[in-house]
């Protein structure tokens, strides 16, 4: 490493922490309904919204209603973008006349997006139009994202709330998200990534003259827009097949370096909002600092890998399946980043990582996405590791487990651990159902350890709502759009629905007291355990099936060996 690359992640991370409280606070007042200086530039969208839609901005609901209509506005969501891919042909914006497309390939891109994955089996430059680009795929960017930030909030006014069964308005949430905290960010930042270089045309494709006398078609559309949220919302779909390695999506070190401050910015800034709503900053900045520290770990380990080369490569850093234009710490940083949140975007191929640096990024994924992760989903996935570890600390000091004055009981435990586990059963059965099937095999790229870690990723992309791929991997076929579809689904609603059934039963709790015998949660202590806790139940669930791929293809490349 240079000192460039070390001012460039100091500053990164420097930029995070410092931006936190200032965004996280801006929405705690959104979401509380205090006054804040957008309400007289946008407060008449909010209105003209509740108008159109009728929805009442004093309503609330129980956990139970809140959930059926976050599923129901989901499904709806999910069917729109299905059929537009379907009968695309037939719509305006689509110059390239691109046909309609499989049904099964719109199912696993309508699910993916729906779940805030944005997983693509497709190359996007050579299968969708501007219309399903622009009026599918990214407002669907702005409404998953919304609705993880509504699923946090309930579960904040769960915690924060007393003896009653109301958890706020998921209408009003997801409004308020959406218009005061991701359109404005993106407009901003389309703004600036367009005067970097990154294009927002309605053109059709241009056909140029290369200097060998050949031809070559050059892909326009309406990207800037998309690359915006895609980061903001942590969605990650790339509006082109190379993702944020296109020029066109990530020109200039510049515009990397915004891209990757996006991808952590709302997740980390949330940690403080979280703090403020439930009544305790120091709480929210206790979180904060274990996803850090996991953060933080994770570089390292990355960095390492990728600097140390192996055998195989005469011991020199790795640069294959990298652009030249932002190297390697960059590329390292981006990936860590990118799986530590729930944001599939890349700029370098993972399938050409060091085994090393691959494990740290699917280790991220299998976390729960938790180091900082999704908007909204980070924290709440986050939470539910809190409970689970107030837990087992009230078993070790023989008290009622508590958190935020609020007792812990079995059935908030039983939720937590269906959250935990819902994905796990995903990576690992789907993952061994793959490497035993003829439809699952016959998509790889490569054969041995490495081979196993591509479907081993693309089952934990999955699950994990994440929607990075190891690149190597022909998923655009009926057993894995359809696997992956399903994959998608159970690991972002077989989640949702028990954080909003924990809601709903710590929202009718009274509140204890602080006492002498209260288990803090928010001291140096609490950070330790609950990294620990995460990582004995977060991670041991996977060693198993990490040691068939990354480890032991770390140390067969370290022995000359490879696949």
């Amino acid at each position: 490493m240079t000192i460039n690359d070390l001012i460039q992640v100091f500053l990164f991370f420097f930029l995070l922490i410092g931006i936190t409280p200032v965004l996280g606070n801006f929405m705690e007042r959104v979401f509380t309904g205090k006054k804040h200086f957008l309400q007289p530039v946008l407060g008449w969208l909010e209105k003209l919204i509740y108008s159109f839609t009728g929805v009442s901005q004093k309503d609330e609901s129980n956990w139970k209603s809140y959930t059926w209509g976050l599923v129901v506005f989901n499904f709806i969501g999910f069917s729109f973008v299905f059929l537009l891919q379907i009968i695309q042909q037939w719509l305006p914006f689509n110059p390239a006349r691109f046909p309609g497309v499989s049904w099964h390939s719109a199912f696993n891109t309508a699910v993916s997006f729906m779940t805030n994955t944005n997983w693509q089996g497709y190359a996007g430059e050579t299968t969708l139009s501007y219309l399903v680009q622009m009026t599918g795929l990214t407002v669907q960017n702005f409404v998953s994202a919304a609705t993880g930030i509504a699923v946090l909030l309930a579960l904040t006014r769960g915690i924060s709330r007393k003896t009653t069964d109301k958890l706020g308005n998921f209408w009003v949430d997801l409004t308020r998200s959406t218009i005061y905290i991701l359109l404005p960010l993106s407009i901003l930042l389309a703004v600036v990534l367009v005067g970097q270089g990154v294009i927002q045309n309605f053109k059709p494709y241009e056909t140029i003259h290369t200097l060998q006398g050949s031809e070559q078609i050059i892909p326009m559309g309406p990207a800037a827009s998309q690359i915006a949220i895609k980061q903001l919302g942590t969605n990650g779909g790339g509006f082109f097949n190379a993702n944020s390695a296109h020029p066109f999506e990530n020109p200039t070190p510049f515009s990397n370096f915004l891209e990757m401050l996006a991808i952590l910015l709302i997740p980390a800034a949330l940690t403080f909002t979280f703090g403020k709503m439930a009544g305790s900053v120091r709480h929210g900045w206790t979180l904060f600092t274990a996803m850090f520290i996991l953060l933080i770990a994770g570089l390292g380990i990355a960095l390492y890998g990728e600097y140390s080369g192996s055998t195989v490569v005469g011991h020199i850093p790795h640069m294959e399946g990298k652009e030249t234009r932002f190297g390697i710490t960059n590329s390292v940083l981006w990936a860590t980043a990118t799986t530590a949140a729930s944001n599939g975007s890349v700029n370098a191929m993972h399938e050409s990582l060091s085994p090393l640096a691959g494990m740290v990024a699917m280790i991220n994924i299998m976390l729960g996405e938790t180091i900082f992760g999704g908007v909204g989903t980070g924290l709440y996935g986050m939470v539910i590791y809190v409970i689970i570890t107030v837990f087992i600390a009230g078993l070790m000091v023989g008290r009622t487990p508590e958190y935020l004055g609020k007792k812990i009981q079995a059935f908030e435990v039983q939720m937590a651990l269906i959250a935990l586990l819902s994905p796990c059963l995903v990576i690992l059965l789907f993952t061994a159902f793959a490497s035993v099937s003829h439809a699952g095999l016959s998509g790889l790229n490569n054969a041995g350890p490495h081979g196993f870690s591509e479907m081993l990723y693309a089952f934990a992309s999955a699950a994990g709502n994440n929607g990075s791929a190891f690149a190597g991997l022909n998923a655009n076929t009926l057993f894995y759009n359809l696997t992956l579809g399903i994959g998608m689904l159970i690991g972002r609603f077989g989640v949702i629905v028990p954080v909003l059934a924990i809601a709903g039963s710590m929202a009718e709790k009274k509140i204890t007291p602080f006492s002498s015998g209260t288990f803090r949660t928010d001291n140096s202590l609490f950070i330790i355990l609950l990294i620990g806790v995460i990582l004995i139940i977060g991670g041991l669930d996977f060693f198993p099936a990490l040691s068939l791929g990354p480890v032991i293809e770390h140390l067969l490349m370290n022995s000359g060996i490879t696949f």
